[in-house]
């Protein structure tokens, strides 16, 4: 496999951009399709999340897949692609390992070591199964990076100091508008961020829960769960001035709140706090001129993306900092291997066929044999053959582990003089080395 990963995240691009080039409704499925349907491209999975929209794909030339993948990203994200270009990033074969490995860890989140990317890469995998764009080489790939997160927040303190992005989005609510315990609140969407807030907002001790949602049921059955009222999305704006927090993340491609219903909520509340608004949507639920509104207060990912995050102690990003390093090369080590193994294959079917042959001809010359003779010549030859090809194919295998290995399976090709189809009919990928550009930003820049 040689993967290729295009994409643009919180790290190389302000969230305007992010919330331009946000992925609604039905296109992250096209984009996946369409991608997968390139003629450098057999397989594609796509990690869409609020802050971060990455193509990983098996290309087959490094050069077209970066042109091809950055072309539909632009399409698809109506994002000029000059302009988009500027933001994005391409990470390859290693460097895109340990790229999605360090997503996985929360290594590259906008809140160091939070836990939700684990869900986004699991969803991320299994939008690519079901829709048939993922094959054996990203499934291998996507549950290796989901159990190296695993171990990652299991072996180090970066899971107990690492936050959701809810969690230190309502930390910079309780800064402004005091502490969420007791508070009235409404949380607009049931997806699973939206879930999660309502979750994080019952353990934090909320007094009144409502939700809303544009499929009823969906509502019903979150609120169910957390035991909370509901309310239809038609009557959001008419509830804001029952409330003191509302938190906010649809997958609405428009503002779902509006400063004008804001600055009406506010003139009918009699509390002394602020209005306070939590907005995790991208693109943006609540219009971002409630920041100016007096009385309102309003915590989005632009704010997120500025403050500074409480992050675990350096010791623990430098625990799994290590273990993301040292699952690289494992990973890297394993798909080398499995790269000669169809190489070392057909040469043992090669020398069976030689053996094979030459036995044939022996029985044609020495007709007479008996059979205990010929079985035990037949035997000899072939642990001589076995012996003389042992050593060369362990040591290749051990080779191949390493760096640059490839060329040692080239070697062996070039050597016995292995026909290269019938190493193609053992592995299904083609033979032969394959350049490996560095890692870097489109526009430039040093990698990310």
């Amino acid at each position: 496999m040689s993967l290729l990963v295009v994409g643009l995240s919180h790290r190389t691009a302000p969230v305007t951009v992010l919330e331009r080039a946000a992925l609604t409704g039905q296109t992250p499925t096209r984009l996946l399709h369409d991608a997968a349907a390139t003629a450098t491209v057999s397989e594609a999975a796509l990690l869409n999340t609020c802050n971060r929209i990455e193509l990983y794909a098996d290309v087959d030339k490094f050069h077209a897949g970066v042109a091809e993948l950055s072309q539909l990203l632009a399409e698809h994200s109506g994002v000029d692609l000059e302009e988009l270009t500027a933001h994005l990033y391409v990470h390859y074969e290693d460097r895109a390992v340990h790229h999605l490995f360090s997503v996985a860890c929360g290594l590259d989140s906008m809140v160091v070591g939070e836990g939700q990317i684990l869900g986004q890469l699991r969803d991320s995998l299994a939008r690519a199964q079901e829709e048939h764009t993922a094959g054996r080489g990203l499934n291998e790939l996507f549950q290796q990076a989901l159990r190296v997160g695993k171990r990652a927040h299991s072996e180090t303190g970066i899971d107990r100091a690492g936050q959701s992005l809810v969690t230190f989005g309502l930390e910079q609510v309780a800064a402004g508008a005091g502490e969420v315990a007791g508070k009235r609140a409404l949380v607009v969407g049931a997806g699973s961020m939206s879930s999660l807030a309502a979750a994080t907002l019952v353990r934090a001790g909320v007094g009144d829960l409502l939700i809303a949602n544009r499929t009823p049921e969906r509502a019903e059955r979150l609120a169910a769960q957390l035991d909370a009222g509901t309310v239809p999305l038609a009557e959001v704006p008419a509830t804001l001035a029952e409330v003191d927090l509302v938190i906010s993340c649809t997958g609405s491609p428009g503002v779902v709140i509006t400063a004008d219903q804001v600055a009406a909520a506010v003139a009918a509340r009699t509390a002394p706090t602020p209005l306070a608004f939590l907005d995790l949507a991208m693109p943006r639920d609540v219009d971002h001129a409630v920041h100016g509104l007096p009385g309102a207060l309003l915590v989005d990912l632009e704010s997120l993306s500025q403050a500074d995050a409480a992050t675990p102690g350096a010791g623990d990003v430098n625990a799994v900092t290590g273990i993301v390093a040292e699952e690289v090369a494992a990973f890297g080590a394993a798909q080398r291997a499995a790269r000669i193994a169809p190489t070392v294959v057909a040469l043992r079917a090669m020398a069976s066929e030689v053996v094979g042959a030459e036995l044939a001809r022996l029985q044609a010359r020495l007709p007479d044999l008996d059979d205990r003779s010929r079985a035990e010549m037949a035997q000899t030859v072939r642990r001589v053959v076995d012996k003389l090809l042992h050593a060369p194919t362990v040591r290749v295998k051990q080779l191949a582990a390493e760096p640059g290995g490839a060329s040692y399976a080239e070697a062996l090709r070039e050597l016995f003089d292995l026909d290269p189809g019938a190493v193609h009919a053992v592995s299904g990928t083609p033979v032969g080395p394959q350049a490996q550009p560095a890692s870097g930003s489109l526009a430039g820049g040093a990698a990310r």
